[in-house]
């Protein structure tokens, strides 16, 4: 029988970027791109958040709960842009990849937490958007080493070493 840490420590399936998105300073529109990239020192270029140290360099939502939100906001459809996170990702589940080490194509990211909604949520999907959005708005990365990000790049679970990870600990 597998113990409970072997199996939170066992993911073997590949997620793949299937959209990006910069947010290039509050309140303004996100601009859609095809590929960014990711800097241990900046975070993303182009980001409103670049040039910010901390856990919040990266935001990723899982593409499986577009239609949750969107049926929990009373919509059809929602478009990843109004929700204002930077990468969309689909075929692995995010939440199974707190506190653990990413990769995404050949960059290293160190998931940090959840990403909450905030109150904007209310404006731009209407009444109920900010409850739509609980437990369905992604996770929180830092950006440890850097690359480019591609639209159809793979995401998967950085195989766990014997010995403990320094890079995943808060700065």
């Amino acid at each position: 029988m597998t113990n409970l840490k072997t199996l939170l420590n066992t993911i073997p399936q590949q997620g793949k970027v299937i959209w990006i998105g910069l947010r290039p300073a509050r309140r303004e529109t996100m601009q859609v791109v095809d590929n960014v990239f990711a800097s241990a020192e900046r975070g993303l270029d182009g980001d409103r958040y670049q040039g910010r140290t901390g856990d919040r360099q990266v935001t990723l939502l899982q593409a499986e709960h577009l239609p949750v939100i969107a049926a929990c906001a009373g919509h059809t459809q929602i478009a990843p842009e109004l929700l204002r996170r930077n990468i969309l990702v689909q075929g692995i589940n995010l939440l199974a990849l707190r506190d653990k080490v990413i990769t995404i194509g050949g960059v290293e990211l160190a998931v940090t937490g959840l990403c909450h909604p905030c109150s904007r949520m209310e404006e731009l999907l209407g009444a109920g958007g900010y409850n739509a959005m609980r437990g369905h708005g992604g996770i929180t990365a830092r950006v440890l080493t850097n690359g480019p990000i591609l639209i159809g790049d793979l995401v998967s679970l950085k195989p766990v070493s014997s010995e403990v990870n320094p890079k995943i600990q808060s700065t």
